[in-house]
């Protein structure tokens, strides 16, 4: 690499700085977030339990694997009726089926599912007050043919009640039925969706610890999650002219902000693009390089721990907990667009991470993305987020963040795991690990062209 490739790739200045006595302090390129790593912070006294051992769990019985929350498969009901849901069919491949009667809910179990979110951010009613949202015309059929039969009627008047109670508007029992069905739009027309999995424990489980996690699942039903979100993400551009942004996350455990300890999947949208998408977009016009800057600091800093033709794995910075990021490699595309064996490629990679991770930490998957109305080439990256610490007084009144774990430490722990992994034939075998794995020429497409946009700044 000649001398003023290197000059354009190079981070200035240099968001790591390791001092004297071994603190490393952070900054990210694309939020401007501080962070440091302090010598000997992950030894403090805590009064959670780390002391090596399993937690004892409670025996499961066999009904706990059907019937334990509101997302378990006995329980299809105790959800909004659902928009779509996969199933696997006897030549092992998924298949979508739409607009599913009530009545054929239980006829076949769903390997995923998407259900609209009964507790909605961003609610139905936001959408039709302040932007004149109606349901579309296919929208409103579905409603119509789902109220008109009795097991559907049932079913909706039967969520309805549920979220009414739970909101504490008083006791839906004391409402008629024609009121409590005109609370039923919402549950055909939002635009906050659940993308459910279908196990609460993995297969052969014992006891109510061994939770089901993203990487719990095999390769083939982690590709096809990652394939119905970013359908599911597309689809919600369509809600209303006034959709903005469409984000994607997953919060794994209770303390990561989870209702539920079953895997699922939220897509909410947006009618703004929200304060790191517009950071981020500024940052990107201004300095069209900053990807290509990022991800080659990241790599000749040691920093890689997987990936394979498509996408890539590695240990990031300046975040406020430990974070492995995955991005798409070649051209910034939204992520629909990219080919079907690209996303498998990218799912491999988010798989592999959460395999290593474990199903007993606590993770935040954050998906960033190009809004659809914004011109600036912005790329299609995962974050995944080791929620293992507590922000408190200090990080509030600085708002610089204390991290325990460097991303060299990091690296190494997830690079070690997932050789085992591997040997043990749970992640894709074309992942290369660690060492093996080299970036290749012009990782994210045309770099020429983006040079001479820089270049004219």
């Amino acid at each position: 690499m000649n001398a003023n490739l290197r000059a354009e790739l190079a981070l200035d200045p240099d968001p790591m700085d390791r001092l004297t006595d071994g603190t490393i302090k952070q900054r990210n390129p694309l939020t401007g977030t501080q962070v440091w790593t302090v010598p000997g912070r992950a030894k403090r006294p805590s009064s959670h339990r780390d002391d090596g051992h399993e937690i004892p769990g409670r025996d499961l019985k066999p009904e706990d694997f059907t019937d334990t929350c509101a997302f378990c498969t006995n329980r299809y009901s105790d959800t909004p009726p659902e928009k779509s849901r996969l199933v696997k069919g006897m030549d092992g491949h998924f298949h979508k089926i739409e607009g599913l009667p009530a009545k054929s809910m239980h006829d076949m179990v769903a390997e995923f599912r998407r259900i609209p979110n009964l507790y909605e951010i961003v609610s139905y009613d936001y959408w039709h007050l302040n932007h004149n949202h109606y349901p579309s015309e296919e929208q409103n059929r579905r409603m119509a043919a789902y109220l008109a039969t009795p097991e559907g009627y049932d079913h909706v008047l039967h969520v309805v009640k549920m979220r009414l109670q739970a909101s504490g508007e008083g006791d839906p029992n004391d409402l008629p039925d024609e009121k409590l069905v005109q609370y039923a739009t919402g549950l055909f027309a939002g635009g906050h969706d659940v993308i459910v999995a279908k196990r609460h424990y993995i297969d052969g489980a014992t006891k109510d610890t061994q939770n089901a996690s993203a990487g719990t699942l095999s390769v083939a039903e982690h590709r096809a999650y990652t394939g119905y979100t970013i359908a599911a993400m597309e689809d919600l551009y369509g809600l209303n002219p006034a959709v903005k942004y469409v984000t994607a996350f997953q919060n794994w455990l209770k303390p990561a902000g989870a209702s539920f300890d079953h895997l699922h999947k939220q897509l909410v949208a947006v009618d703004e693009y929200g304060v790191q998408i517009e950071q981020e977009s500024q940052r990107v016009a201004a300095n069209p390089l900053i990807y290509d800057q990022i991800l080659h600091y990241a790599a000749h800093r040691q920093m890689a721990v997987l990936g394979n033709e498509h996408a890539i794995g590695f240990a990031d910075f300046g975040h406020r907990y430990p974070t492995l990021a995955v991005w798409a490699l070649g051209p910034a595309l939204l992520p629909w667009e990219y080919s079907r064996e690209q996303v498998d490629g990218i799912s491999d990679v988010l798989h592999a991470l959460h395999c290593a991770l474990g199903p007993d930490t606590p993770t935040n998957e954050e998906w960033y993305h190009r809004p659809v109305d914004l011109e600036v080439p912005m790329r299609f990256r995962i974050l995944l987020k080791r929620r293992t610490s507590t922000i408190a007084g200090f990080e509030g009144a600085t708002r610089i963040y204390l991290n325990s774990v460097d991303p060299w430490t990091l690296r190494d722990e997830i690079v070690e795991r997932l050789l085992q992994l591997r040997e043990q034939g749970l992640i894709a075998e074309s992942l290369e690990i660690g060492n093996e794995y080299r970036l290749p020429d012009n990782p994210l497409g045309d770099f020429s062209s983006r040079v001479a946009e820089f270049r004219s700044h």
